[in-house]
């Protein structure tokens, strides 16, 4: 049996990288080797040329199949939500129940001719409504409803002239929004004297014990009153 020297198992322990590097630990996403698991592949995206194409086919043959109805859904504008966003407006998910019978529509019949629904959202303010209802009536002048297979044209169903001229809406976004308007300008004032002598903090304190303090006075008074 041989034995190895002290020192040599010290310099056998301490064989190591020199000067003061990262250990060696690297830990690579991509196997490309065999393992025990099995064949690990390497995930690649060949292929996105021809999803690519695959996808404008589907949304060609979906046009086909669908026409003369349109491809989007006409959708409310609504305002973000949080107060960083509050001055933005994007399109939402459905009108409501309110502004479809401001329009004059049926739930029911507005699923049919393309417009989108969603009865949990509420209007919380005149401004909104009145926006997606004049949004629901724009739409309902450039409808063009044909009338149901193997019955008979019905009062409001278009005459064969507007059927044989009415073409296919194929964009993303029905009656997309308009660009935002240009932000208002800052209008300075020159700072006063009194400006500079009134006290906010002390006048919106006067203000809030005022308040507090009303009910107790009213009740202070009618108790004196009443002792009298």
């Amino acid at each position: 049996r041989e034995e190895c020297a002290p020192h040599a198992q010290k310099d056998r322990r301490s064989a190591m990288v020199r000067h003061n590097n990262v250990v060696p630990n690297a830990h690579f996403h991509k196997k490309w080797a065999t393992s025990t698991r099995g064949p690990l592949k390497v995930v690649t995206w060949f292929d996105q040329a021809a999803n690519k194409k695959q996808r404008r086919l589907r949304r060609a043959a979906k046009a086909a199949k669908l026409a003369p109805r349109p491809l989007a859904r006409l959708r409310p504008v609504v305002v973000c939500p949080t107060q960083r966003y509050a001055g933005k407006r994007r399109l939402g998910r459905g009108f409501t129940l309110e502004e479809l019978k401001a329009a004059g529509l049926a739930p029911g019949f507005a699923l049919t001719v393309g417009i989108a629904v969603d009865h949990r959202r509420v209007n919380k303010c005149t401004e909104s409504l009145d926006r997606n209802v004049a949004r629901l009536e724009e739409y309902k002048a450039k409808l063009v409803l044909f009338p149901r297979k193997g019955a008979k044209a019905k009062a409001g169903d278009a005459t064969p002239e507007q059927m044989a001229a009415a073409t296919q809406y194929a964009g993303r976004t029905m009656l997309p929004l308009d660009a935002p308007e240009a932000a208002e300008e800052v209008e300075f004032v020159e700072v006063t004297e009194e400006m500079k002598e009134a006290k906010a903090y002390a006048a919106h304190r006067e203000a809030r014990n005022e308040l507090k303090l009303k009910g107790i006075r009213v009740k202070m008074a009618k108790a004196k009153a009443e002792a009298k």
